[in-house]
């Protein structure tokens, strides 16, 4: 369980998230947000002013942070940022433009803070990343997060791969791109095995391994791979 100060440190955190987003915040809607008293939220705000953050309170409106104040932006991790652009290319798929326009606007505010090697790798990957729409997908994997992380970092990866027979052989392979297709995730990677690049059923991989090993880019889009390989 939390013990108390880390619970608070959380509200804390929470709270100043809070005030970065919205214009004003009342202590009653902040209470009831965090399940607390608003005399509690009143020492919160307090340990914020304390530690130096310029909150402004407005007489019977709320608070507010100081026009011009930054806070550092959140740090997102690689594996989240990667989750993110995931989740955009599942956002184009949807019908409403407004929405994907409004998504696809928040999208590039969160690369816009995230530091030069991460940004790059998240290009990258959006670059790699191909999904098609299909509600009634059975099939499933847990492989997408490390495969991911092995694309953006050029390393290579050793996996068990089963066949339609159920024969399972062992690739050494350099992941290219993830594809969504109508039944399937697919991996395409250049295998080392056949000397080519191949599609991978990511449901048919029956063991993963992140090598220590790095491979050199295959420096051409993915559009680019479709018009040579189909």
């Amino acid at each position: 369980m939390p013990t108390p100060d880390i619970k608070r440190l959380s509200r804390l955190t929470a709270i100043l998230t809070q005030l970065q987003t919205r214009r004003l915040v009342t202590a009653p809607y902040l209470a009831e947000k965090f399940q607390v008293s608003v005399r509690t939220i009143y020492r919160d705000v307090r340990a914020l002013e304390q530690a130096g953050v310029p909150v402004l309170l407005e007489e019977g409106r709320g608070y507010s942070l100081m026009e011009g104040y930054k806070i550092p932006p959140v740090m997102f991790t690689e594996s989240q940022a990667n989750a993110l652009i995931l989740a955009e290319q599942l956002v184009l798929k949807n019908k409403d433009s407004s929405f994907i326009r409004d998504y696809t606007e928040a999208i590039d505010k969160i690369k816009a803070v995230l530091r030069q090697p991460e940004k790059d790798k998240a290009n990258l990957l959006a670059d790699r990343t191909r999904f098609q729409q299909n509600i009634g997908r059975e099939r499933t994997s847990s492989n997408i997060s490390q495969l991911q992380h092995a694309l953006t970092n050029l390393i290579a990866v050793k996996i068990g791969y089963k066949n339609e027979q159920d024969l399972v052989t062992e690739r050494t392979i350099e992941p290219f791109a993830v594809i969504s297709t109508n039944e399937n995730w697919l991996l395409v990677a250049w295998c080392r095995m056949r000397g080519d690049f191949r599609y991978f059923r990511l449901d048919r991989i029956t063991n993963l391994e992140l090598l220590a090993e790095k491979f050199e880019q295959h420096n051409f889009s993915l559009q680019e791979f479709f018009d040579k390989y189909h």
